[in-house]
């Protein structure tokens, strides 16, 4: 299957994959938080937007790693509003020493030289 523009809609079985949780998880969550709403079509299959699919794991992320309730979750992203809620948790970048930055420079090197000698 070719990859997919940043864009494109995304079904439910993608979104699971990607963001790491079953599918039943996923419908579940949409009972639970009024911003996801995937656009539904014939059938009732869902089509993810790329926003949902950044909220979705956004809310994993609550839930998985912070350890939030389903209600701290509903309360953080009322309380900070869907824009707000995904500005602000945005990753940061990690500061790396020097070391590690140069041994991911030669990593990162390494890896272009293979590429370019398998294509």
């Amino acid at each position: 299957m070719a990859d997919k523009s940043a864009d494109a809609f995304r079904t439910i079985s993608e979104v699971a994959e990607t963001i790491g949780v079953p599918q039943h998880v996923l419908r579940f969550w949409e009972t639970k938080f009024a911003p996801l709403r995937p656009m539904k079509r014939g059938g009732g299959r869902r089509y993810y937007r790329p926003e949902d699919v950044t909220l979705l794991a956004k809310i994993k992320g609550w839930l998985y790693d912070e350890g939030l309730t389903i209600k701290g979750a509903q309360k953080r992203l009322k309380g900070r509003g869907i824009r707000q809620a995904l500005a602000e948790d945005a990753p940061k970048p990690i500061p790396l020493s020097e070391p590690a930055r140069k041994e991911l420079s030669a990593l990162l090197a390494e890896l272009k030289s293979l590429r370019a000698q398998l294509g």
